[in-house]
């Protein structure tokens, strides 16, 4: 813990000026980041008497080891940066929105030839027309499929799509009327383009003149004494009655607005935000957050406003956004949002009528939000915390483990051999600090040498982080033995990285293995613990504690003992580690098979230095198989576009030196394919083909 008074800035350093400033812990890590109007006001109100702190701002200086900021022009301009930097670095202490996940939309492809209906989530896409957001998906087709009776837009994939297109047969939907069947010609591109118009303009909110239209024709229709006809058109007008119906008018005059309501107590917040489009509800989402900070109402809601507008633009910014209480102060908001949008946005609370009314409603929910989430919060604290605590008592150790890190082998019959590393902090998942391993210090198959490995390189790494960092004056000697070290698992599969790569963030980002564990865990039993423990004690690391858990009895060893500790099976802390056990087994055996099938798909030209995947591809199709472009001379290859003289002969001594491959087999047929090799082309007609590749049932994945 830290003495806020350690770090203070002199009298006089902190310019007077609007910025944005971040606290840092002892890892260099952002913890904490804030806007000020005023930096030097601002950050004087963090070092005061921490008796006169908010408890969690107390928690938040004491954590932190320095303090900096960046100066910028005007007070638009650092809400967007203290956006920027939240989103970037993900400070611990900022506001978290708990339970925020990508809302779905209606979305209508106008990009494309035969314009598609689908719900979508994530990024909007140019182009493409979205309706919601709404609270399910399920809502979204329940919608949709009553919309299709009247509007029968294509709703199938690109797959679905070209195959109808290719067998010249629809799929159900449209042979039941709900889809106009583009794939096979009975609509022309021009109309059905027309027909997704019309659903948008539906979705839009511009629903009585088709409806008056419909009813017109309905009328002439029975006139007429086309019954069949007129009794379609009355069921229609249903269908789409029965849809409005869904989302009941609120607002007159077909208002573009949402409405944010705040419900709050000394240390969370719930926040609900209706979605108003053409004065109907079309979708309500709502977020939890802690209060790091006494903040106001307002602040609350600016926070809110960067979170569900920060990376919106157009018309998903509306026209008027109903908050409960201002921002402070609320011009630079408003500029902010008029920017996203690129025309006027009104910020306002609402004081009479239709809108303070259903302003009412939203609070409403924000309070029922709040509650429902202590409910849940209090009995999953309760439950993790005691998880640690039984874990602590039952190992021997000082404090509960905080964070728990797991390790795990895997492999198929010694190929392939991998590790992974999971981490939990707090009882909860940290996925971004999952970690993998490629075993490389030998080959075959030996779990206990291979968890030695992987406990070695890890900590070597932690260590190495140390003394880079300063954090004692004399350190160990930690040479680089790992040759390409782990990857990280960031959303993405990341590519292999040296440890001068995974030691050059020093601007917040967390680096790699900078932070270490209270626990380790190894999936296995004695032998892999004392595995693990050796690795640390040649480090000359005795703070950290080791345990095992065998699979057969759930039994957890421990260093140097002969007999394991058995937990209850009703114990919360043997759930906890089973938990986490799992979660490395999971993520290596992912791993594992991904790797794997990387090799079986390799064929000979991935060894060609500098040919990339585009013009594999163009080789490929050039020639039509390995074997053809193998007995190609180099002016043939040089043809191939892309593909200059020197690649041209640096592809030849590559094929020339490799060994052919075996023969591919049909395993249909037992027929063995002559004119292709593996890893380049399938086989025909969607046969499966294999070519020396082993039998995976024959093995077991560990």
């Amino acid at each position: 813990m830290a003495d806020p008074s350690s770090y203070r800035p002199r009298p006089g350093e902190i310019p007077d000026s609007p910025g944005v400033y971040r606290f840092r812990d002892e890892h260099r890590r952002v913890i904490y980041v804030g806007k000020a109007k005023s930096l030097r006001q601002r950050l004087a109100n963090y070092f005061q008497d921490l008796a006169n702190l908010h408890p969690r701002t107390r928690t938040m200086v004491t954590t932190a080891a320095s303090v900096e900021w960046t100066v910028v022009s005007t007070e638009v301009e650092a809400l967007q940066l203290e956006y920027s930097w939240i989103k970037e670095y993900d400070p611990r202490f900022n506001v978290k929105y708990r339970d925020d996940k990508s809302y779905p939309y209606l979305a209508v492809t106008m990009n494309e030839q035969f314009p598609r209906v689908q719900v979508m989530r994530g990024h909007k896409k140019k182009g493409v027309r979205y309706f919601g957001p709404y609270a399910h998906a399920w809502a979204i087709r329940d919608t949709v499929d009553l919309l299709l009776r009247v509007f029968p837009v294509r709703t199938c994939s690109a797959g679905v799509f070209k195959n109808a297109t290719r067998t010249g047969r629809p799929c159900l939907l449209g042979y039941i009327g709900k889809c106009s069947a583009p794939c096979v010609g009975r609509i022309d591109p021009e109309d059905h383009r027309d027909l997704a118009d019309d659903f948008c303009d539906f979705m839009a909110g511009r629903t009585g003149t088709y409806l008056r239209r419909l009813e017109k024709q309905m009328m002439e229709a029975a006139e007429e004494m086309e019954y069949e006809r007129a009794a379609r058109l009355r069921d229609d007008i249903e269908a789409l009655k029965k849809a409005m119906e869904k989302n009941a008018v609120v607002l007159a005059d077909a208002t573009d607005a949402d409405l944010v309501a705040v419900a709050e107590d000394e240390l969370e917040a719930a926040v609900q935000i209706f979605h108003v489009r053409g004065g109907r509800v079309r979708g309500q989402r709502g977020w939890v957050t802690d209060k790091v900070e006494d903040v106001t109402t307002g602040a609350l809601v600016e926070h809110a406003l960067q979170q569900l507008y920060g990376e919106e633009s157009g018309d998903a910014v509306p026209k008027e956004v109903l908050v409960p209480a201002l921002p402070e102060p609320v011009e630079p908001v408003q500029e902010w949002l008029t920017g996203r949008r690129g025309a006027n946005v009104s910020l306002r609370i609402p004081q009479r009528g239709d809108k303070k009314a259903l302003m009412e409603t939203v609070q409403r929910n924000a309070q029922q939000s709040l509650a429902l989430h202590k409910t849940k919060r209090a009995s999953d604290l309760t439950t993790r915390s005691r998880a640690l605590e039984e874990i602590a008592e039952a190992l021997g150790l000082d404090s509960a483990p905080l964070r728990i890190e797991c390790y795990d082998i895997s492999h198929l019959q010694g190929d392939d051999v991998v590790a992974s590393m999971v981490v939990f902090e707090d009882g909860l998942q940290r996925k971004s600090e999952y970690r993998r391993f490629q075993i490389k210090g030998f080959a075959g198959q030996d779990d206990v040498r291979s968890m030695h490995e992987v406990i070695g390189r890890r900590f070597r790494r932690y260590l190495a982080e140390k003394e880079r960092t300063g954090e004692w004056a004399d350190g160990p000697d930690v040479p680089d033995t790992d040759g390409t070290g782990a990857e990280s698992v960031d959303g993405a599969l990341a590519g292999p990285e040296t440890i001068t790569d995974s030691l050059k963030n020093d601007d917040g980002r967390p680096r790699k293995f900078a932070y270490p564990p209270q626990l380790v865990v190894v999936d296995g039993g004695q032998p892999q613990v004392a595995a693990a423990q050796r690795a640390l004690d040649e480090l000359g690391i005795d703070d950290i504690a080791v345990c095992g858990l065998a699979k057969r009895l759930e039994e957890v060893w421990v260093p140097g003992e002969d007999d394991p500790v058995v937990l209850p099976r009703t114990s919360e802390g043997l759930y906890l580690l089973q938990r986490v056990r799992d979660e490395a087994h999971r993520f290596a055996i992912t791993y594992q098979r991904t790797k794997r099938a990387k090799r079986f798909r390799a064929g000979p030209l991935d060894d060609v230095p500098g040919l990339g995947e585009t013009r594999k591809q163009a080789l490929i199709k050039h020639f039509g198989s390995v074997k053809k472009l193998r007995s190609a001379t180099i002016e043939q290859i040089q043809e191939v576009p892309g593909i200059g003289r020197k690649t041209a002969e640096t592809i030849a001594v590559a094929l020339a030196q490799a060994a052919p491959a075996a023969p591919a087999v049909n395993t249909a047929t037992g027929e063995i394919i002559e004119d292709e090799e593996p890893g380049t082309t399938g086989g025909s007609s969607g046969e499966p083909v294999t070519a020396g590749v082993p039998d995976e049932r024959r093995g077991q994945e560990t």
